[in-house]
């Protein structure tokens, strides 16, 4: 059977690959039938437990929000997304005071962080992602950047290329310049600040 549409990449998009994704997550109502007829339906982009009280999920269920699908939690934030409230609760709260701490502010309701983190992955009025320079010296694990064209996730000294059959060639960091990042800013400030993010173990080997 060929896989659905609902795996997000890095970049944000929706695409129909095989790769097993370890969080799940939504857009709200971006599905008509079984396709995805939308990019997002809102400034609420979450990533959620695949788990969660013995819920059923029920893919393409009519007036429900869309589930998707992703990696690992380094794709889902550098596709924008966040930790869910509800599901992810000490992930949300170790998100938001990483947050507070990484951008020197007092901790932000989940509204406020939508609303930033939707103006830093979109260039405003489109679908377009928007990209955002920063030194390689101060990107932390788990941030991805743009190499060539394609996403790699930093680790260490290493960049690490992401493929739709998941991570692969391994590249130098560079030590000096600037970078192409596609993790949000505030993410990037969490990350830095020690929010702890799940890399998929296949990075590291």
């Amino acid at each position: 059977m060929a896989p659905s549409r609902n795996r997000v990449t890095p970049m944000g998009d929706i695409v129909a690959i095989s790769l097993r994704g370890a969080w799940t997550g939504n857009r709200g109502i971006i599905h008509s039938g079984e396709r995805i007829v939308r990019f997002h339906a809102g400034d609420l982009w979450i990533t959620c437990a695949v788990s969660f009280r013995g819920r059923r999920q029920e893919q393409w269920r009519p007036d429900h929000y869309t589930f998707l699908y992703f990696h690992d939690e380094a794709v889902s934030l550098a596709a924008g997304h966040r930790p869910c409230a509800e599901c992810r609760r000490d992930s949300y709260n170790a998100y938001r005071s990483a947050w507070a701490e990484g951008l020197r502010v007092d901790a932000p309701s989940a509204r406020a962080m939508n609303r930033q983190l939707h103006g830093e992955r979109l260039v405003r009025g489109t679908h377009r992602r928007r990209m955002h320079e920063a030194p390689w010296a101060g990107l932390p694990d788990g941030t991805f950047v743009r190499l060539g064209t394609s996403p790699a996730v930093v680790i260490g000294p290493r960049l690490v290329t992401w493929t739709s059959e998941g991570y692969r060639t391994r590249h130098p960091r560079p030590a000096r310049g600037l970078a192409d990042v596609i993790t949000p800013p505030s993410t990037v400030a969490a990350l830095n600040a020690g929010y702890p993010v799940q890399i998929d173990d296949s990075a590291y080997d």
